[in-house]
């Protein structure tokens, strides 16, 4: 039996595709009258379909104009509207000043709306989410995320000779490691992961170990130390024991830190070096990774 829920999840994909076209599309796609469309929409996402469109049109409007230098005319006439005046009437009466003054002074694109739902740049819609998500789980994200660059940096590296991986690398800002080289960065980058879940275990870690190990070596390491590194993070998260101490006896002398700060840490230190392995790529002509940025990676589901 199809509900109310599931006809409205059907409208917002259908509406994805036909943002431009009328509604009467729309009901047809969804094999829906005009009437009963309008009815399950408005009940469930707490407007009429077409008035939902028109806010998305207007979203998309704002973003356009203040990301691109087109005259507000085109602007208006893609939005659906015929003429510069009925576009600038409803665009001040949705964001409080007209487009061209908008445009150089922009605030937020989205429309308050009950359904949450918006214009997601480029050419999607932004629903609302179905859990909150929790400052807990943006870190486990960032070291996801952390760990899935690394893999990628190493199988870039792969592809490198010898003499590149070993070539030094000179940074302006300072070094935070010895001799620093494509190979010996993320060497640290993965030994970093192996020297904190020894810690974690409290066993000793051989730091002459991670010197000169192939990039094969690395990934292999990756593959094994990565995840349990994001592991003994989730436990300790879901636990609640990020303010619990630990001894890490990797250090001479030994010391003790707590959990939260290992993981600021590690996140700290390896963006750095992230970043050091980036920029000697980018020497390299290696540029598809462009700065690692985590800010979209982040968003995206799990």
């Amino acid at each position: 039996m199809t509900t109310a829920a599931d006809t409205f999840a059907e409208f917002l994909a259908t509406l994805v595709e036909t943002l431009d076209e009328s509604s009467e599309e729309r009901a047809r796609r969804l094999h829906l009258s005009r009437h009963h469309l309008d009815r399950v929409v408005s009940a469930a996402g707490g407007e009429p379909p077409e008035r939902m469109r028109r806010r998305l049109l207007l979203e998309r409007a704002a973003y356009v104009l203040v990301t691109t230098d087109r005259p507000v005319l085109d602007v208006a006439i893609e939005a659906g509207f015929g003429s510069h005046e009925a576009f600038t009437r409803a665009f001040t009466r949705a964001y409080g000043t007209a487009p061209s003054r908008w445009r150089h002074a922009p605030t937020r694109t989205q429309i308050r709306a009950a359904s949450q739902v918006h214009f997601h740049p480029p050419g999607s819609l932004r629903l609302p989410t179905a859990r909150k998500v929790t400052a807990m789980d943006l870190l486990t994200r960032m070291i996801e995320h952390h760990l899935w660059l690394t893999g990628e940096m190493l199988a870039r590296a792969s592809r490198l000779t010898d003499e590149q991986l070993d070539v030094p690398i000179e940074v302006p800002i300072g070094t935070i490691d010895d001799d620093m080289t494509i190979r010996s960065v993320l060497g640290r980058l993965v030994g970093q992961l192996a020297q904190w879940n020894a810690a974690v275990e409290q066993r000793r870690y051989d730091w002459d170990q991670e010197r000169g190990k192939s990039i094969s070596t690395l990934r292999r390491e990756l593959a094994d130390e990565g995840p349990t590194f994001l592991a003994q993070v989730r436990t300790t998260i879901e636990e609640g024991r990020l303010d619990d101490t630990f001894v890490d006896a990797t250090c001479d002398p030994v010391r003790v830190f707590t959990y939260g700060g290992m993981v600021a840490h590690v996140l700290t230190f390896a963006a750095v070096r992230r970043l050091v392995v980036l920029g000697a790529f980018e020497n390299l002509g290696i540029t598809d990774l462009d700065a690692g940025d985590p800010m979209e990676w982040v968003a995206q589901p799990a």
